[in-house]
């Protein structure tokens, strides 16, 4: 028989028992929630070298260290075959490609400038006059992703996460910070030419955050120019280079020949951009905004787009055969160990995914290629303006029928050829007529209608992914191979011949299957293989395909 008292605790120990029963029912339940979550990195990290050909990546592979390129390469997946299926092909619209994940016909970023045929107005592709930039000057800083018709992949990153993923973009350009980030992005940071500041605009934020304050007063900038550029090893062991001292590359300022040591001009900011410093300031600044911004500590996936500018404004100076460029490339994959380095501590190992990729490529000095006895030649855009104006001032009797002729397209000025009611017919077959005969060209083309066109069907495909009709031109010009439009010295871009459209794209991390392919993937391939990997919505203009073998099952 029970007692009074066990009778009178039998109900609490059923009651204690009933509690603990249901708070582990809900913590079941949590847990089978949690587990349902798709699991993501916690940081994904793009790089965009910008001017960095596919072939660096093995011309200089016998000199680079164990833990950078080498270390994308060995532990991660190679895309050994990744080309841009547009032209022309600059930084501009090669930085929106890889993260909207579509061509210029459709997000509009058609060249780093081009004329609005409905105003006739010159354009910056990432200008805008309704916003002022903070943090420096406002010509520097009156700049967005506006012009950009699509997203990116972190601007469906930032909606799929509630806005709970925070996304960063950084470079020495504005373009290179602004159109990766997006148009969701928390912020864009830029140097600034005439303070030596890192900017931004209040598209973002009405004013920098305190540690970006910090960080322009510690004035990394005057320190790094105040340092000569030397080569980091004997100058005699540069076997990939011609001779440092040639006739294919450009001066500094106040230098005599084009050989090292490089003294910078330590009054003018902008020669930094000229520098491997350039590049050691970009990650030292990227270091600070993980650090800063906790990126990869939160509940969400962030995103840090960074963008290494300095590696165009040295190729454009001495070209890629040149001491200057293969050393820039030693240095670079020593700073691309140090920051993967700080990603393992800031982060952790296996805990974040980076792809590195390129914006385009970079041709052969022509001087360089006639010296060899190879096929080569310049032909002006800006000569060509004059000239094709002066003979349809002849043909037509009107002047300036002829607004610009750039990024490999003419375009004729609307205005003035309505005003003077010149057949547009009649100019356009005159014109393509006129660029045909100039040397080195190839084929010339009415971007408008290409179908009926005798032309091979991967250029078709290239010009019309480039054709964006509201800022474009009328025509597209097609140069010989080897043959560009840039000055004689260094080297440029923008053509559709491998040199500049074939681009190295490395993946690694979480989610990374390491290994390599020799398929062919496009540039818009990436970002679509990224959402892919987050499990998130594609951007919405977005025409590539996953590429299904970098991603573990």
């Amino acid at each position: 028989m029970f007692s009074r008292s066990m009778t009178i605790r039998f109900p609490q120990i059923r009651k204690k028992k009933l509690l603990t029963s249901l708070a582990c029912g809900l913590l079941a339940c949590a847990a089978v929630a949690q587990s349902r979550e798709p699991s993501r990195p916690r940081l994904v990290v793009g790089i965009v070298v910008d001017q960095m050909r596919w072939d660096y990546l093995y011309r200089y592979a016998d000199r680079f260290s164990e833990n950078g390129f080498r270390r994308l390469l060995s532990g991660g997946f190679s895309c050994e075959q990744t080309f841009l299926n547009y032209i022309p092909s600059y930084t501009a619209p090669g930085h929106a490609s890889i993260f909207s994940g579509t061509v210029p016909a459709i997000h509009g970023i058609v060249g780093n400038d081009w004329v609005d045929r409905g105003s006739g107005r010159g354009v910056y592709c990432s200008e805008d006059p309704a916003v002022n930039g903070v943090g420096g000057s406002q010509r520097a800083g009156r700049m967005s992703p506006r012009n950009m018709k699509s997203n990116t992949v972190g601007d469906e990153l930032r909606l799929a996460s509630n806005f709970r993923s925070r996304v960063f973009g950084v470079a020495l350009k504005d373009r290179g910070a602004i159109f990766p980030a997006g148009h969701l992005a928390n912020a864009a940071y830029w140097f600034d030419d005439s303070t030596g500041n890192f900017i931004s605009s209040d598209y973002y934020s009405p004013r920098l955050p305190q540690w970006v304050q910090d960080f322009n007063v510690c004035r990394w900038p005057d320190t790094l120019l105040a340092k000569t550029w030397h080569t980091l090893y004997p100058l005699s062991s540069y076997a990939q280079s011609t001779a440092d001292n040639n006739p294919y590359e450009a001066m500094r300022a106040g230098e005599t020949a084009p050989v090292f040591p490089h003294v910078p001009d330590a009054r003018q900011y902008k020669s930094l951009r000229s520098l491997p410093a350039g590049n050691q300031l970009t990650f030292r600044f990227a270091k600070a905004l993980i650090r800063a911004e906790g990126l990869g500590r939160g509940g969400a996936t962030d995103m840090l787009t960074l963008s290494l500018s300095s590696t165009d404004y040295i190729g454009h100076a001495y070209g890629p055969n040149s001491v200057e460029a293969e050393d820039l490339y030693l240095r670079l994959d020593l700073q691309l160990a140090k920051f993967l380095e700080y990603l393992d501590e800031a982060v952790g190992k296996g805990k974040y995914t980076v792809f590195l990729t390129a914006d385009h490529g970079a041709a052969h000095n022509a001087a360089f290629l006639q010296d060899r006895k190879m096929p080569a030649g310049i032909l002006s855009e800006y000569d060509m303006k004059k000239e094709l104006n002066a003979a349809a001032k002849l043909r037509f009797g009107a002047d300036s029928l002829v607004r610009s002729v750039m990024n490999y397209q003419v375009a004729p000025d609307d205005a003035v050829v309505a005003r003077k009611k010149v057949s547009r017919a009649a100019l356009q077959e005159f014109l393509i007529a006129q660029c045909g005969a100039y040397k080195g060209m190839f084929r010339v083309v009415p971007l408008d209608d290409l179908q009926g066109l005798s032309l091979p069907g991967f250029l078709k495909q290239q010009l019309e992914n480039g054709f964006y009709p509201a800022r474009c031109g009328d025509i597209g010009l097609i140069y010989e191979p080897a043959w560009y439009s840039d000055g004689p010295r260094g080297t440029t871009h923008g053509t559709w011949n491998p040199y500049d459209t074939h681009i190295p794209l490395l993946w690694y991390g979480w989610g990374i299957r390491p290994g390599a392919s020799f398929e062919k993937v496009q540039v818009s391939d990436i970002a679509t293989t990224l959402a892919a990997l987050l499990r998130i919505q594609m951007p919405n203009g977005c025409s590539g395909k996953v590429i299904t073998d970098v991603l573990k099952n």
